[in-house]
C-alpha cells in the first residue's frame, strides 16, 4: 500500500494536471490515507474539482475538505442577486420542477429544498445553481417522492450494480428501510464506492443513501 507521503505528492501532483485549478491555493495533508484538503479557490466548481480529483488518486480512503471559496470585491453578489439567479437558472431547466422547490440563500451558501420525483432532477437542480457567480456552496435538501416498493427500490439498484462492469456487485450487500437505501460490503477504489452510491440514488424513490462500502485497495502490480 501506499504510504501518506506517497499519496500526498500524487494528489498534488494531479491538482496540477487538473486545467481549471490553481495547485498552489490548494493544501494538501494526508493521515491514514485519509487526505484533507484546504485553501481558497476562486469559485464552487472549483471546491468541487478539487474534491473530484483527491478521490481519484489510488491509495485514497477518504477526503476530508475545508476549502474555501473566495471572490474578489467586483465580483461578490448579494443573498437576494444569488437567490434571483438560482431561480432563473431553475425556472429555464426544463427537467426541473421548479414550481415544487425553495431557494435560501445565507452568505452565499444556497439551500434547496422541495421535492422532485426522481434523483437526476434533484441532481439537475443542484447543477443548475453551484456554478453560478456568488455560490460557495449548495446544500441540497430536495426530497424524493416514494414510487415503488423498497423490494422493488433493492432489486433495480441490484441490476444497475450488475450492468456496471466497474462495480464488484458479489461484494456489495444493499438494504432497504422504506425509500432509505444502506450499502455494506466492499470495493475496490473510492471511484467504485461513489459509482455504488451513485447507482442506489439514481432508483426511483430513494430519499437517503447511507453508504458504508468499505475501500480494499489491492496493489496494481502483483509478483507473477
Amino acid at each position: 500500500m501506499k504510504s501518506d507521503i506517497q499519496i500526498q505528492k500524487d494528489v498534488i501532483d494531479q491538482l496540477k494536471w487538473e486545467p481549471i485549478l490553481n495547485a498552489a491555493q490548494i493544501g494538501v495533508a494526508v493521515k491514514n490515507a485519509v487526505v484533507t484538503l484546504s485553501g481558497i479557490v476562486d469559485n464552487y466548481p472549483q471546491k468541487l474539482a478539487a474534491e473530484k480529483v483527491a478521490k481519484r488518486v489510488f491509495g485514497v480512503k477518504a477526503v476530508a475538505e475545508d476549502i474555501q471559496v473566495g471572490l474578489s470585491v467586483g465580483f461578490t453578489k448579494s443573498d437576494t442577486e444569488i437567490a434571483d439567479a438560482c431561480v432563473n437558472a431553475l425556472k429555464w431547466h426544463t427537467s426541473i420542477p421548479e414550481d415544487k422547490l425553495k431557494v435560501k440563500v445565507e452568505n452565499g451558501m444556497v439551500t434547496l429544498e422541495g421535492t422532485t420525483d426522481w434523483s437526476f432532477q434533484r441532481i439537475s437542480a443542484q447543477s443548475a445553481v453551484q456554478n453560478l457567480v456568488g455560490v460557495k456552496g449548495v446544500n441540497n435538501r430536495i426530497i424524493i417522492k416514494q414510487r415503488v416498493s423498497g423490494l422493488d427500490i433493492k432489486q433495480k439498484i441490484k441490476d444497475s450494480f450488475l450492468r456496471t462492469a466497474g462495480t464488484d456487485a458479489e461484494n456489495i450487500v444493499v438494504e432497504s428501510l422504506g425509500d432509505k437505501i444502506i450499502l455494506r460490503g466492499h470495493v475496490r477504489s473510492f471511484i467504485e464506492k461513489e459509482d455504488a452510491e451513485h447507482a442506489a440514488w439514481a432508483a426511483p424513490g430513494v430519499n437517503s443513501v447511507d453508504n458504508k462500502l468499505e475501500i480494499v485497495y489491492k496493489e496494481m502490480f502483483e509478483s507473477v
